[in-house]
């Protein structure tokens, strides 16, 4: 499911209206229908909002799910990859690694982040997902994503994250560390 999908799900099941909610993160009832529709994102210091007022995780909220492909072609992967993140201090095993949409974000805040679909935890809502990284921008994650999937296509069984940045975290915000 897409961010505005989850979005909207979460919202529903807590029984609020996109104006409730709108009222909650100090945003236009207007800004929650296009995250809703899919033709905007919020910012990190609104998604950290709407992830603690909907009490869903962020991995939750940001499963969007990448393609796997190789040689330009769409194709299912069905190993499994071990990956840790030395900055997020992670290690976990999975089958598909998942970007968010772009955060808006203030000036030196990570615009994507990075997240494993663990098959070994499933909920109601699906598979649970950690947190492996942030990321500067897209280079840097397209990048790790083609490096973590030409890994699980030659069977490697570890990987270390490579190209996420370090941050450090203020009250409903993030900065990439310097």
């Amino acid at each position: 499911m897409s961010f505005a999908e989850n979005l909207q799900i979460a919202r529903k099941e807590r029984h609020l209206s996109q104006e409730e909610l709108a009222e909650m993160l100090d945003v236009s009832r207007q800004a929650v229908s296009k995250w809703e529709q899919g033709t905007g994102y919020p910012e990190v210091e609104k998604l950290l909002l709407l992830s603690q007022e909907l009490n869903i995780s962020l991995d939750s909220l940001m499963d969007t799910g990448l393609p796997q492909k190789k040689d330009g072609e769409t194709e299912k992967v069905t190993g499994v990859i071990t990956i840790s993140s030395p900055y997020e201090h992670v290690v976990t095993r999975c089958s598909k690694v998942m970007s968010s949409p772009r955060f808006k974000g203030g000036k030196n805040a990570p615009r994507y982040a990075l997240y494993a679909a663990r098959d070994d935890a499933v909920s109601l809502l699906g598979p649970q997902n950690t947190f492996l990284g942030w990321y500067a921008n897209a280079e840097q994650l397209e990048k790790e994503i083609a490096e973590i999937q030409d890994a699980l296509f030659r069977g490697v069984s570890t990987y270390e994250l490579k190209y996420s940045v370090k941050v450090k975290w203020k009250p409903f915000s993030v900065k990439i560390e310097e």
